[in-house]
Order: structure tokens, then sequence, then C-alpha cells
């Protein structure tokens, strides 16, 4: 019964609420209201997305920070079809925003572009094509490059890094780069991707089999945003009796064991928020082909655009060395499958610290009522056991 109320509250906020992403204010609707003191920053990358950053702090830690002793930044970067919101969506003791500022951190909160907590672009209007022109391949060279330089610009020092299921892929890819990762002090990646082709999800694996990335990119819709009509009447017609929809959300992410039922509508009414449906394109390659790589275009245009048949691959053993990371799964996790995770270590050049939780799916790792002493402290450990923490 539980479950039907909550596709019953999911369909009719999707199909009720067609949602206007012309930017607002993340600060007042979540974070001031908890009681956290918070600040908005409009950021532009080089091709030009004005994207939203907010920084947190904690009483406490804004009176260090406004006598020079603060604490170090750390950038939270969030999911696919999620934004900034996601770590805040729970209590202050229970949210990784909120607690990560108790401990002194000077958290800042990135929203790729798209997002509703993003700006726009500062020539090209969300209903045209090119807006929406970009996949997660822009998000990691673009706008993590420019939240980084940005941070680093006002802060003065190296960055702290926190990515959740798209916001790792981002994360590592960004991480080959070293004019980027020159930037990251280190980097704790939840659910953390690379590598998708042995992704088990029913409702995902639907959608890949059907090839419905290229129908919506055929049938010319750029944006993909599933508090639209058509984009809830979608995931509605994925579901038959083949497909159970009963719980949709385990149907996309696997069974998650710890978040709390009771507040699925107040997660819905901030997610999900859009992205582009060339970058669900490219996430669906990256499950047929078996890679890591830059969007394939086909062969023609890949060599006007790469100069090369193929797109070329984000080499993770480019990743220095030197860059202590910090990596949890989950056992019940649909989307960072295991055998992919173990892909992934075997390309790094140094191991990182590793937590394994058995029972989590995709979302309890953003989510989880235990979050905190499962997740939250160890990784607040391996920060202040890898960073420099005068202050704390």
């Amino acid at each position: 019964m539980m479950m039907m109320m909550m596709i019953a509250i999911t369909v009719s906020i999707l199909l009720g609420n067609v949602q206007s992403f012309d930017g607002g204010s993340l600060c007042e609707e979540l974070i001031i209201p908890s009681g956290y003191p918070c600040s908005e920053y409009t950021i532009q990358t080089k091709d030009g997305f004005l994207l939203g950053l907010q920084r947190v702090s904690s009483s406490s830690s804004l009176r260090l920070r406004n006598h020079g002793d603060g604490g170090p930044p750390v950038l939270l970067l969030h999911g696919l079809f999620m934004a900034g919101d996601a770590w805040f969506l729970n209590t202050p003791e229970q949210s990784l925003g909120f607690i990560l500022a108790d401990h002194g951190f000077d958290v800042w909160v990135g929203n790729v572009r798209g997002t509703r907590w993003s700006h726009g672009h500062i020539s090209l209007l969300e209903k045209k094509k090119q807006f929406w022109d970009w996949s997660w391949q822009e998000l990691a060279l673009y706008d993590v490059a420019e939240m980084i330089n940005y941070i680093n610009s006002v802060t003065n020092s190296k960055i702290f890094v926190v990515g959740h299921s798209q916001g790792t892929i981002i994360s590592l890819a960004a991480f080959t780069q070293p004019e980027i990762v020159e930037k990251v002090e280190a980097a704790a990646l939840l659910s953390p991707i690379s590598y998708l082709d042995h992704v088990s999800a029913p409702l995902v694996l639907r959608m890949v089999k059907m090839h419905i990335d290229e129908m919506i990119l055929t049938m010319g819709i750029h944006q993909l945003n599933f508090k639209s009509e058509w984009g809830a009447s979608l995931l509605v017609s994925l579901c038959d009796t083949r497909l159970s929809c009963n719980d949709m959300l385990s149907s996309i992410t696997g069974k998650n064991c710890c978040f709390n039922e009771s507040r699925v509508e107040f997660y819905l009414e901030q997610e999900p928020h859009p992205s582009s449906s060339k970058n669900l394109n490219h996430l669906f390659q990256m499950i047929r082909k078996g890679t890591y790589s830059k969007y394939d275009y086909g062969k023609l245009k890949n060599l006007i655009e790469y100069g090369k048949f193929n797109p070329p691959k984000f080499d993770l053993s480019r990743i220095p060395k030197s860059l202590p990371l910090w990596m949890a799964y989950g056992g019940n996790d649909a989307l960072a499958d295991i055998t992919d995770f173990q892909h992934t270590l075997k390309e790094l050049p140094s191991p990182p610290e590793v937590v394994y939780l058995e029972n989590y799916g995709h979302v309890d790792f953003i989510l989880s009522l235990q979050g905190k002493q499962d997740l939250y402290d160890p990784m607040i450990f391996f920060f202040k056991s890898s960073g420099k923490f005068s202050s704390m």
C-alpha cells in the first residue's frame, strides 16, 4: 500500500507540476530556514552557461572565516536529474551538506547547467536546441572546471570534492585534466561510476534496449524533464505487466534500504531536475559499448570533432597517484555495479580507501537515515587525515 501511494504521489506531482526552471534561491528555500548562513553566487563557464553556487556555513564556522581562520572548502557535485538541493533533503543531523558545515568546512554547493538552481546562458534561451547541446563531457570539462577555479580564486585554497553518481563521472573525468586536478586536495565519491556496462536496473535496461535515448533525440526533444507531462507519461508507458512499476525507484536505482519513505512527497517537490537528452544518450552509449569516453557522434563527425573515428577515452591512469581518493559503494546499487566499480579500481594509478555497504542502493548514499555513521563520519575522518586543518 505504501508503494502504491508513493507512485500515486509521484505521478500526481509529475503531471501536476510542469516545472519552470528560471533560477531561484536554494539558500532561501532549503538552507537558511534550517538555521545555516548561506550565500548565492553565479559563475560563467567558458561556453557561456551561468551556474549557481551556494556557500554554506554553520554559525561557528562563519565566525572563524570572518576572523580569517575558516575551514577548508569542499565542493558538492550532485547526480543525474538532481541538483544542489540533494545534499539538504533530510534534517541537519542527517544531510551531508549541513554535517560538513557543522564540522567547520567551507561548503560550496555545485549545480550543473540546466538545473533549477543554475541561471541559463549569456545568449541562449532554454527553449533552443543549442542550449541543451551538451552531455556529462561538458559538465566535467567546463562546469566542474569553472566551479573549482572560482572556489580556488575566492578561498586561495585547494578544494575537497564530494560527488554522487553523475557527480563521480564528471569528477573522475575532470581529475584526468592536470589544470583542474592540481587545485584538488582530495575527493570522496559516493556510488562511483566511470564504466556502466554492468548496470542491472530493469527500467534503465528496458530504455537502453528500446533505444529511447535515440528516439527522443530523433523526435527533436532536447530537454529531458520528467516533471513535464510528456516526461511523466514516458515513464508510465515503460511500465507494464512484464516490468512492474509499483516500485519505480527500485527499478531504476536498485533496492534502497535506509531512506525515509514518508518524505517522498517532499523529495519530489525538489526532484527531479532536467538534463539534456544528449546527456542521457551519452550515458546509454556507455552502457551499450562498455566505454568511459567522450560523446560518440558517429565516425564522420568524430573525425571532425576529435580527429579520429572513435571518441577518445577518459584515461583514469592520468589521475595523479598523489590525489587521495575515498570511495563508497553498495551491494544493492543497480547503477554503480560492483563489477563496473572493480573495473574503475583497476585503472586508477593508486588504490583508494573503500567503504562497502552491502544493503545500500543508489539513493541511500545521499538520503540514508544512517548515512552519518555509515558514510559521512568516515568521509570526514578521511578528509581531516589527508588535508591541512589548522583551524579544525
